[in-house]
């Protein structure tokens, strides 16, 4: 049923001409009245009764979305038929995809499940998709970690691994990126559905990513969170650390608990004291010695705005919300649309999400519209005629990047209070 309504849904969304920002407008009101049929003139359409037979009530008509809320639909339902193995909850990999994609089509269905006007027609189908990413994201689950014939790890804590854990899958290595993404969606299931088991969920990732603190002093720039939790992983990221704030922002306002915010605020600092550089943006991530890895991505820059926005919002110290500005002000003169589609699509939803959030408390506009600038590229240039996207060299459909597409559409759907 979703893919016929999704694809009824994107017949009647306007061209890509139809806004000033070139694309199409992200409305998601009803529509006054159905869409002719193709070929159909409005003046030989039947006209609708004035009444419905005594005894026979009438049948709600579907919800009609238009842009951006039907292009997610669209994109999602492919991403469904294209790397679902049906029954399982899980994806295509080998033979099951990484938590990493994975957690990014979890985000995709969440993001989708927020958008207005879906129900009663798609509510319940879904929230059966969800319940089934819910179910796919159990087999990642690991509640030991201890050792051999997986490897050398720091913490045994319960988290997920970045491959379907055994018996299913081999398991391994736990990411702490991986697992923030995760937290942060178990947050927003927990806001949407008000199931406490999701909150605790939440709370038990973060568990993981505070017993990650390197305190050891002989390492460069002592602190941070590493890449994983290998014995070997020595360098702390960006990627890993900021979005534990954001994760323990997110937590202390729903419990009022102190430690999650003294941890936020105490990643962010660490963010901010050793991978900050002279050009107002975020390096990648510092190593054993003391050395930054100075690429730059947009998404550790967007992690970084992000988390000193939902820290403004906690504590009231407007300190964090100028900083988030400045962030956004330098990541937004150096990422321009051109740098942006040279990168993962992934990179750049994160981004987005975050950008556009602190325009929500800060009422300004680049960040919805430098999205609506991204998608309308993305639907021009990238999307093959099953409504896949490609990216990387040579161009492939991947789930990570159809997943991060399907987020920029939905986000721009909904309001920002669902972001996180």
């Amino acid at each position: 049923m979703l893919a016929a309504l999704a694809a009824a849904l994107l017949v009647s969304a306007p061209p890509a001409s139809a806004t000033q920002s070139g694309g199409v407008a992200p409305s998601s009101a009803p529509s006054s009245a159905p869409s002719s049929a193709p070929g159909a003139s409005a003046k030989s359409a039947p006209a609708a009764p004035k009444s419905a037979p005594r005894g026979k009530p009438r049948k709600p008509k579907p919800p009609v979305l238009h842009g951006n809320p039907a292009r997610a639909l669209v994109a999602f339902e492919a991403m469904q038929k294209n790397f679902y193995i049906s029954g399982s909850g899980l994806y295509e990999g080998e033979p099951f995809s990484y938590l990493w994609p994975f957690s990014q089509a979890l985000a995709a269905t969440v993001s989708v499940a927020f958008i207005p006007h879906l129900s009663p027609t798609l509510g319940l189908e879904l929230g059966r998709e969800l319940d089934a990413r819910l179910t796919g994201l159990n087999s990642y689950l690991d509640n030991d970690n201890s050792g051999a014939p997986e490897g050398t790890y720091t913490s045994s804590l319960a988290a997920f691994d970045g491959t379907v854990a055994p018996p299913a899958g081999p398991g391994g290595t736990k990411y702490y990126d991986d697992n923030d993404w995760v937290g942060i969606e178990m947050v927003r299931l927990y806001q949407l559905t008000g199931k406490t088991a999701l909150l605790g969920s939440a709370e038990g990732i973060m568990a993981f990513e505070m017993a990650g603190w390197q305190t050891n002093p002989a390492l460069g720039c002592p602190g941070g969170i590493p890449f994983s939790n290998s014995t070997e992983d020595r360098e702390r990221n960006t990627t890993t650390t900021a979005p534990a704030a954001e994760l323990g922002a997110l937590l202390y306002k729903l419990t009022g608990d102190a430690e999650y915010l003294q941890f936020a605020e105490k990643a962010y600092a660490w963010v901010r004291e050793c991978l900050l550089e002279s050009n107002g943006m975020y390096g990648d991530h510092v190593g054993e010695r003391g050395v930054v890895e100075p690429a730059l991505w947009s998404y550790n820059q967007g992690s970084m705005i992000g988390a000193a926005t939902l820290l403004y919002q906690a504590t009231g110290n407007a300190g964090y919300l100028w900083q988030a500005r400045q962030t956004a002000a330098a990541a937004l003169a150096y990422f321009t649309l051109e740098r942006l589609v040279a990168e993962n699509p992934f990179f750049v939803s994160v981004y987005l999400r975050n950008l556009m959030y602190l325009d929500s408390v800060t009422h300004d506009p680049p960040g919805a519209s430098l999205a609506q600038n991204y998608v309308n590229y993305a639907w021009l240039k990238e999307r093959l005629s099953d409504y896949l996207f490609v990216s990387g060299s040579p161009p492939a459909p991947q789930l990570l990047v159809q997943a991060a597409i399907v987020q920029a559409y939905a986000l721009l759907s909904i309001p920002a209070a669902d972001y996180f």
